[in-house]
């Protein structure tokens, strides 16, 4: 036992005081002659005995009174078990991600974590809350009780990681409670193991009650027509149970299309047929599990032909003419001898088809071309030299020439994720003709190729919008041309621009777009989800070069929807922006929490932190000692004679 006004013990020698009253209260007794005493003596001795008790019992209470309220004016108190974290800081961490829209055993997960917070977070605790999207840093809970109040789904996925590192940045003397509510849905496990293990860490895993969800993933355009689109809609249905759902298409608010989607395995593409027209709306289907992932933001702008050069011999680049046809691209031929410089700012792809030499003004512009998100496809020769060609390819990235094969190769294995093959194949195809070549340049790179040979090596690389072949595709080479590839390769290498197609891009991915407009001096291009004076609107970042403008898009915007791009009041053209889908496979949790310690909520860690931090003070039961040694006093003076 402790206590904490230990100086008022001294007032023990009060004690004293009852003591020598007691000892030195003396009653002398006056003698009375009776004729008869015999009875009268023995009332006597029976008094005097009484009374001695009575006073020894007084002395004793009015000790112990005594003794009672000087111990609980000194406060005295039993030490905390953990009385050393008392200054602990406290850092309380929540997923306000996407998966945690989905419903618990009393509502929607995170709903029911912010009510917990409010209802048992004492209202004098000090602590910092982080979130994916919002950090209130030293607060209490009356001054973040809005803003818990009315906190949102983060498009963010949630990130041990980062949270953590902005917890470790915080630069203080003291120790750190970090508490963190999750469900854990695809959180990275190595994170948790990389805890600071000066952090005293507590989990709190939330469980969805179920973990169905369906979700519309992905928009493509599988085939145009002169007058229609075919548009395609990849779904995932990450229940193992067969559903169907309705699945409706919207063109400004107004529903044109609706079909039934019916899933006899987890994926499912649904196709439309549309008219060849602006289109600037969503899909939207409906299901018990999460909302976020229920409807899927597309533009498609008004058809624009993509212009197209290829710099070589016009033998070698007929097979180019058929597939950037005249209905979808300004295709040109020239020879490098004859090649107007001024032409290629005015492209979006350009093809060196098979050059000997790259001379140093090409490459410069074609540096300047690449970096302004313009499209590149090298074809190299049998003669190419490869000292200038390397000597470009250093500034685009790591990609590097070295000596000529002379050995036939089959071209056997196919990037299926990368975007220039998403949505060409409905299966990862394996069986089919594989096209070869006769002769072809060793090429080392850091790259993932999109196209390898049967031994691994790259056939085709990409870097960015820059696209590297390593062996010729004339016919005495290869047959590459007759390939079932050739077609989905090199139309979607042009397409790939971002120049006409479908809009529906991810936010907090960078996504490059690349617009035609003529800008004044310290003009700039804005964004916006409509044309009312309350719309959200923002500048991303945008680098301008003659008429063309790119634009660079990250955590911007928020919300996902149907935005513009304007000049001014004109709008140039219309783009969307989704929710990435990282969450929407609710049945991918860390299981294996065993190794922390673990809480089912959060007021039985503030209960155990409060229980082991706070010291017992038991003075209240020493002013109750004295209360009732009074009441004893007093009982003593009236019934003990």
């Amino acid at each position: 036992m402790q206590f904490k006004h230990p100086e008022i013990l001294y007032f023990l020698f009060l004690l004293l005081i009852p003591i020598l009253v007691h000892l030195f209260q003396l009653r002398r007794f006056k003698k009375e002659y009776f004729t008869n005493v015999q009875f009268l003596k023995e009332l006597s001795l029976q008094t005097r005995k009484s009374s001695q008790i009575k006073k020894w019992l007084l002395l004793a209470t009015r000790l112990l009174i005594l003794t009672a309220l000087i111990f609980a004016f000194a406060q005295p108190f039993f030490e905390a078990k953990d009385s050393k974290a008392v200054t602990n800081e406290t850092y309380i961490v929540v997923d306000n991600s996407f998966s945690m829209q989905a419903q618990g055993q009393k509502g929607p997960l995170l709903k029911r974590v912010l009510e917990d917070l409010q209802q048992h977070i004492p209202e004098n605790q000090n602590f910092s809350l982080i979130t994916s999207s919002e950090n209130y840093w030293n607060t209490d809970i009356k001054s973040v009780q809005k803003e818990i109040q009315n906190l949102n789904y983060s498009s963010s996925e949630f990130s041990l990681n980062q949270v953590l590192s902005q917890i470790k940045s915080k630069k203080t003397p003291y120790q750190k409670d970090v508490i963190i509510i999750s469900d854990f849905v695809n959180a990275d496990a190595n994170a948790l193991e990389k805890i600071d293990k000066e952090f005293n860490t507590f989990l709190v895993p939330v469980k969805a009650e179920k973990k169905n969800n369906i979700s519309i993933d992905s928009v493509f355009i599988k085939e145009t027509t002169d007058k229609f689109y075919e548009i395609g809609f990849q779904l995932t249905n990450y229940d193992l149970e067969k559903a169907e759902i309705p699945l409706g298409i919207y063109n400004e608010n107004k529903l044109i299309a609706k079909s039934v989607v019916k899933f006899d395995t987890n994926k499912k593409v649904a196709f439309f047929t549309l008219p060849k027209q602006a289109f600037n709306g969503y899909a939207s289907i409906e299901d018990n599990g999460l909302t976020y992932d229920n409807e899927l933001f597309f533009s498609i702008s008004e058809p624009k032909k993509i212009n197209v050069l290829s710099i070589g011999s016009l033998d070698k680049s007929k097979f180019l003419s058929k597939i950037y046809n005249v209905n979808e691209f300004n295709y040109s031929n020239v020879e490098l001898n004859a090649l107007n410089y001024n032409l290629l700012e005015k492209q979006e792809v350009i093809i060196l088809n098979e050059l000997s030499e790259i001379p140093q003004a090409l490459q410069t512009t074609l540096t300047d071309f690449a970096k302004k998100d313009g499209s590149v496809i090298v074809i190299p020769s049998s003669g190419t030299n490869t000292e200038e060609l390397n000597n470009w390819l250093k500034h685009i990235g790591t990609i590097r020439f070295s000596k000529v094969e002379n050995a036939k190769k089959l071209i056997t294995k196919i990037s299926f994720s990368h975007p220039l093959y998403k949505n060409v194949f409905e299966k990862n195809v394996t069986n089919f003709q594989f096209p070869s070549v006769n002769q072809y340049f060793q090429m080392s790179t850091t790259s993932a190729p999109v196209l390898k040979f049967e031994d691994e090596t790259p056939f085709l690389t990409a870097i960015g919008k820059v696209y590297v072949f390593s062996a010729a595709l004339n016919k005495e080479n290869s047959n590459f041309q007759n390939s079932p590839l050739i077609v989905p390769t090199f139309y979607n290498m042009a397409q790939n621009t971002n120049r006409s197609g479908i809009s529906a891009m991810h936010i907090g991915v960078e996504n490059p777009l690349t617009i035609d407009a003529q800008l004044q001096k310290d003009e700039i291009l804005k964004v916006r989800q409509s044309t009312s004076a309350d719309a959200i609107e923002f500048v991303p970042s945008q680098q301008i070069s003659n008429n063309k403008v790119q634009m660079t898009f990250d955590n911007a915007p928020e919300i996902a929807g149907n935005y513009g791009v304007f000049q001014n009041e004109k709008i140039l053209q219309n783009i969307s922006f989704n929710y990435p889908r990282t969450e929407s496979n609710l049945d991918n949790p860390i299981t294996d929490l065993s190794k922390y310690k673990v809480e089912n909520t959060i007021e039985s860690i503030i209960d155990t932190l409060q229980t082991d931090r706070t010291n017992n003070e038991i003075w209240k039961w020493f002013a109750i000692l004295t209360l009732l040694f009074l009441i004893t006093e007093l009982f003593i003076q009236k019934f003990v004679k």
